[in-house]
């Protein structure tokens, strides 16, 4: 199958995808929330296009200005799926914490906490010459760890949801691999990374799913002071 359009394809049936789970969802606010939330970190794509891919884009915008409609379907599509996809068929239900819970030690640094992935993201950028792919995962494992330390209660949704999205991810790679073969050999700057695959899937990839599934696991529940019962 030609590969020009293989970015766009993938990230529409990822939407695909994410409107089945939606529909199966029992928090379909929180998949919302995180997805619309998600979604404008598409426009980061210039950090990562071409230091570490350059897959053709609609219209050529990747190619000619780092931005493209395909990283801002793929951004929508993860928020929602790595959020949401640990919870499918489980009876707990969201309920707000009360208020003198805020109050505790552990929360005075709530909004350091939840800016963490951010911060150490800009950090690394700015201080050392790691390709991008790679200060991404460590400010999301920086956030994810940060969760957990401000709530320890979120700990086994946060390695449900590396875990599970980490599979998700690998299948949907895999099977993306198998229509377009060679893409990841044609697209990613193979120089710039470790060149370490799993069955094909570039472990970078999963390095990604994984920190992005134990963040974004949890993290509507830390920023809306919610539990899972």
């Amino acid at each position: 199958m030609p590969m020009l359009y293989t970015y766009l394809i993938w990230s529409v049936l990822l939407v695909l995808l994410w409107s089945v789970v939606f529909v199966f969802t029992r928090n379909k606010k929180k998949m919302l929330t995180m997805s619309l939330g998600t979604a404008p970190l598409g426009l980061t794509e210039p950090l990562f296009y071409p230091e570490y891919w350059s897959p053709p884009t609609l219209f050529g915008l990747g190619e000619n200005y780092g931005f493209d409609v395909e990283s801002i379907l793929f951004s929508f599509a993860v928020g929602g799926l790595a959020s949401t996809l640990y919870e499918l068929g489980s009876t707990t239900k969201a309920k707000s914490i009360p208020s003198d819970y805020k109050l505790g030690r552990m929360h005075r640094f709530h909004a350091l906490a939840l800016s963490s992935p951010v911060l150490v993201f800009a950090f690394l950028e700015l201080t050392t010459s790691l390709n991008s792919i790679y200060t991404a995962s460590m400010g999301l494992l920086a956030g994810a760890i940060s969760t957990v330390i401000c709530r320890v209660d979120l700990l086994d949704g946060a390695i449900k949801g590396a875990a599970i999205f980490s599979l998700f991810y690998f299948v949907f790679f895999s099977a993306m691999n198998w229509s377009h073969p060679n893409f990841v050999d044609l697209y990613w700057n193979n120089e710039a990374i470790s060149g370490f695959r799993v069955f094909g899937v570039p472990v970078e990839e999963l390095l990604f799913a994984a920190t992005l599934g134990a963040l974004w696991s949890n993290f509507y529940e830390h920023r809306y002071w919610q539990s899972r019962v």
